[in-house]
């Protein structure tokens, strides 16, 4: 088998900074067993990490979208989540234990190159740049379209543009700037999530708009049908993507433990559940007896509308505020830096444009994947103005496509490969895991099947072509 070679000139691994600890050591020794040298700034903890994979799915993305799912799921908004969590749960323990036996960059490229073998790990890594590298494009898309709302006489092209810009400057500072910020964005975020929770809970125990303490948004018996469960499912699975962003860090964690990311990816997914849950489940308190919001606006604006109930104009304006920069800016700048890990994975391992895997010598972050990904969401995003809808599905498409090959990677790494007994974390869970991700792509939008194949068909051909060329390289296990 052919080891994938570290580039000419790449940074020796023992020239990094003289205060790395035994832990950043062990860690470079495993990178190195994956024929690679270390080349990113190894600095982040698990803390760092969590608060990475919560900023990622953004604590209060129900925000933006609580009219789509207090109508989908008739009320049972907290239900919604809680299924997400359960559903999701078995995606996180698949990367978990990935990211035990290959804890490198590259996220589920890197788990299904090496699970299975370095033709399904491209394809599945084309799969999933479809998601990365237009999930930036989203955010400033969503981002522009709720400010211009706020201050109508700014086009949103120039939203696009300064997000861009500030996102790119903080990423291209390093690594450490940008865990830095994403502390100060879940502060930020949790502050006016407090604020709104507070101030609803008082508006309850008040009876404002005829509000009380209730367990509908929870269960209502009556309307629970199976229907209804696999309608909150597809919701709610997507409003959970991002902790997989995780993974993409691996190389760039101080500690030399493996299991490192696993924890993290599990953890950040159960607290922003938790997060979900409790927002949800006051926001519908305040609204007893509606059946559903009508029309595009009210469903839009169902939220900040139950805030302005719930404190009245300036609760409504601090939260919609903070949905736009928490997506615009906070979520959009760790989409940014994952995106980036990806490209750099792949052009390392010859996958993509060798220039991809420049890496700097100071600041040890790949600079021209972070400035690829600048220009290709600054060129989408004033392109796609407007088209929220279009871009969601082919993100979906391309996340959910990837999850598949997670699961069957591992499946095919842990039990056909290694004969593994833990029949319930390497057959169990993937294989739920598989169908739950499976069902929800099937009944995806068409336009993003349509899309996303289409994507998957120009990743096929590229593949041929390396195949041909004889730039097809296999990707070493472990020594």
């Amino acid at each position: 088998m052919t080891t994938a070679r570290p580039r000419p000139g790449a940074p020796d691994p023992g020239s990094g900074p003289s205060g790395s600890d035994a832990g950043s050591d062990a860690g470079e020794r495993t990178l190195n067993s994956f024929g690679y040298a270390q080349e990113l700034k190894r600095s982040l903890s698990l803390a760092d990490l969590v608060i990475y994979g919560l900023v990622f799915m953004v604590p209060i993305a129900p925000f933006t979208i609580f009219g789509v799912v207090f109508n989908g799921s008739k009320g049972m908004v907290a239900l919604t989540y809680l299924i997400g969590l359960v559903a999701m749960l078995f995606t996180a323990l698949s990367y978990r234990e990935m990211s035990r036996a290959f804890p490198i960059a590259g996220s589920v490229y890197a788990y299904a190159g090496r699970g299975i073998n370095d033709k399904v790990g491209f394809l599945a890594g084309w799969a999933i740049l479809l998601d990365y590298l237009l999930v930036p494009t989203l955010l400033y898309v969503m981002s522009a379209a709720a400010l211009t709302a706020l201050l109508p006489d700014v086009p949103q092209w120039s939203w696009i543009i300064v997000f861009v810009v500030v996102n790119t400057v903080i990423n291209f500072l390093g690594i450490e700037s940008t865990a830095r910020l994403n502390r100060l964005f879940l502060f930020g975020e949790l502050v006016v999530l407090a604020l709104f929770v507070g101030f609803g809970l008082a508006a309850v125990a008040r009876g404002e708009n005829g509000a009380h303490f209730s367990f509908d948004p929870l269960l209502k018996p009556d309307l629970l049908t199976p229907g209804l469960i696999f309608g909150a499912l597809s919701i709610a699975v997507l409003s959970f993507l991002g902790f997989d962003g995780i993974s993409t860090l691996s190389e760039e964690v101080k500690d030399g433990d493996r299991g490192i990311v696993g924890r993290a990816t599990v953890g950040a997914l159960c607290l922003v559940a938790v997060l979900f849950v409790a927002q949800t489940w006051v926001a519908a308190m305040l609204v007893p007896g509606r059946a559903e919001f009508a029309g595009d606006d009210a469903t839009n604006s169902a939220f900040y509308d139950i805030a302005w109930i719930a404190g009245g104009t300036w609760l409504k304006d601090t939260v919609a505020v903070a949905a736009a920069l928490a997506t615009g800016i906070a979520n959009s700048l760790v989409a940014q830096a994952a995106t980036s890990r990806l490209l750099y994975s792949m052009a390392r391992d010859r996958k993509l444009p060798a220039f991809l895997a420049h890496v700097h010598p100071t600041r040890r972050t790949p600079e021209r994947a972070i400035l690829f990904v600048a220009a290709i969401s600054l060129v989408l995003g004033l392109f796609f103005t407007g088209q929220i809808d279009l871009l969601s599905s082919l993100v979906n498409f391309g996340a959910l496509f990837s999850f598949l090959m997670l699961h069957v990677a591992v499946f095919v790494h842990f039990k056909l490969r290694n004969r593994s007994t833990r029949w319930h974390l390497h057959i169990l869970a993937p294989a739920l895991g598989f169908v739950i991700i499976g069902s929800v792509l099937w009944n995806a939008d068409e336009r993003a099947k349509i899309g996303g194949l289409a994507w998957l068909a120009v990743g096929a051909l590229v593949l041929v072509f390396y195949r041909v060329s004889g730039r097809g390289t296999d990707l070493k296990l472990e020594d």
